[in-house]
């Protein structure tokens, strides 16, 4: 029964739980940046270099064995460096957007953390303020 007090234990600290929600709205973001490169910007940049669609780019090593029905028996094999260049491109996207939002944050606590600009302190009350003057006086008087 301890291990699972323990576990109940662990299981309900804020870290553990902060850290599943932000696992879960990383992957619903992870899926809105991969449909943003793969929907919106990827056929514009494929459209720039000729039309060339980044996930059929591949280097054949073996062609595929088909039989005369049109089956394949043997699949081709392949380096896909396509699927790595994409991959490569949803990756930097969603760095680069991951970046940007953090550094949102961080400048709207930064701005949250700024304290006030220090006030003018208040002017001495007026006996201080005679007083002061009779010191400034006497030390003249002793100048002198």
């Amino acid at each position: 029964m301890k291990i699972l007090q323990e576990f109940k234990q662990f299981a309900m600290r804020g870290s553990v739980i902060d850290l599943a929600v932000g696992v879960i709205i990383g992957g619903a973001f992870g899926k809105i940046v991969s449909s943003l490169v793969s929907d919106i910007l990827m056929p514009p940049i494929g459209l720039l270099i000729g039309g060339v669609n980044f996930t059929d780019l591949a280097i054949p090593l073996k062609k595929a064995v088909v039989d005369a029905s049109g089956a394949v028996i043997t699949p081709a094999v392949a380096i896909n460096y396509g699927n790595f260049l994409q991959a490569t491109f949803d990756f930097l996207i969603v760095a680069w957007a991951i970046f940007l939002f953090i550094k949102l944050i961080n400048n709207m606590h930064r701005k949250k953390e700024e304290p006030a600009a220090p006030a003018e302190p208040a002017a001495p009350p007026a006996d201080i303020q005679l007083l002061t003057e009779i010191r400034d006086l006497l030390k003249e008087q002793e100048k002198k």
